[in-house]
């Protein structure tokens, strides 16, 4: 799968952090936006080890399960936040999507 620059940023984000979160991700178009000043990255680093991923030195690797996941996720929201995406071990595991209340369909 070829990802678009914007996409490869992200997941070098990942993988840099290790362990932590993205906070407050816009989404337009289809691509994460990481020029606005409202993403954040929290890093839980860990004193008892030494962290690194093997694949952040790699030019080209295969993407796990999780990032095609997150990818179909980015063209479905189109335009839109997301709120947080948990990482564990360089991988985005679980991702929390804002989405206004006018959104979903009213009671009847």
């Amino acid at each position: 799968m070829q990802l678009s620059p914007p996409r490869q940023a992200l997941i070098r984000i990942c993988q840099e952090t290790n362990f932590g979160c993205i906070k407050d991700l816009m989404v337009e178009s289809g691509e994460p936006v990481l020029t606005t000043s409202e993403t954040v990255v929290l890093i839980d680093q860990k004193l008892d080890m030494a962290e690194h991923r093997s694949e952040a030195a790699l030019k080209d690797f295969e993407l796990s399960g999780e990032v095609v996941r997150l990818m179909s996720l980015f063209d479905s929201i189109t335009d839109g936040k997301i709120a947080k995406i948990e990482i564990r071990a360089g991988i985005p595991r679980r991702i929390i999507i804002e989405r206004s209340v006018s959104r979903f369909r009213p009671l009847a």
